[in-house]
Formats: structure tokens, sequence, C-alpha cells
């Protein structure tokens, strides 16, 4: 099996590597749970500083559910990011409000569609543990696993190759 990556992948190019994949700005389902009440939905997030930004509104409920319990997981495509979330105060009252300006540049849509400014908060997650799956230059189809708290990363095949 070719790989379309180094099998031995370092901790640091794995981050890029899920960075990369990422790019500046994606429609992300959100998963929270509190007492095992398990909601997901989309939202618009950002990716820089080693984290994934998102707003809500302070008065939601996934925001209620994110400030009982900060533990969420977030997908796109084949990058699942399991991290804590963190509430980063209003949207207008970021110093400034590099938060805003990316969104506006990246997220027109709903930078538009919902910005309150008295309402909107930033919330910051920062990545526990990610799952990438990929393909190989074969088409042969194997995950990345990153660990940020252990700083390590596996790379495992999933397809085998017939003998």
């Amino acid at each position: 099996m070719k790989f379309s990556i180094d099998k031995n992948l370092s901790f640091p190019d794995a981050v890029a590597l899920m960075f990369d994949k990422l790019g500046t700005d994606k429609i992300m389902a959100l998963a929270s749970s509190v007492n095992d009440y398990v909601m997901v939905r989309n939202v618009s997030c950002l990716f820089y500083d080693g984290k994934i930004w998102f707003k809500t509104d302070k008065n939601f409920r996934k925001t209620r559910q994110l400030l009982q319990n900060p533990n969420v997981a977030l997908c796109w495509s084949g990058v699942q990011v399991e991290g804590t979330a963190r509430n980063c105060g209003l949207v207008v009252d970021e110093p400034e409000r590099r938060f805003e300006k990316a969104y506006r540049q990246y997220l027109w849509g709903s930078y538009n569609k919902y910005s309150h400014e008295d309402t909107e908060i930033i919330i910051e997650v920062t990545p526990r543990y990610v799952e990438i799956w990929d393909t190989s230059d074969d088409q042969y189809a194997y995950q990345i696993f990153l660990d940020f708290e252990k700083e390590s990363v596996e790379v495992k095949p999933y397809d085998k190759k017939d003998a």
C-alpha cells in the first residue's frame, strides 16, 4: 500500500495536515451532551492559533450545554475532532475583533444572517483527540489518530490489499 503521506508522520506535521484539510473555514457538525442528552447541529467554524472557533447566541440551548459540559466533538468530512469548548465572551468585546473580521471575510453569509452584537459569543475549541480518514494515492483508506495530550500520532491502514 502506498500512502499519500509518510506513515512515520510527526505530531506537528499531523496537526498541520489536519488544519490544512480544514482550511480557513468550514461548516462542521457540533455534538454536545448534558446528562446523557446529546445534541448535534451545524456551526460555522474558523481555524487559527491551533484552535477551532465559532460563534453562537449566548441564549441558545447548545450554549447552555457547552457551559455545563465543555466536552464536544466536531466533524467535517473525514476529520473528527474531540475537544474542550470555552466561552471567550461577546464577539464585540474581543480585543482587535480578530474573530469578527475573519468571520466576515470567510463566512459572509452566516455573518450577515446571524450577527446580533449584544448576544453573540465566541467559542474556542481546543482539540484533545482527532481522527482523520484519508485515502492513499492508490486508493486504500487509512486513519490518522492525533492525541494532543500525549502529542502522539498513529497512522493505521484500514483497507487490506488482496493477496
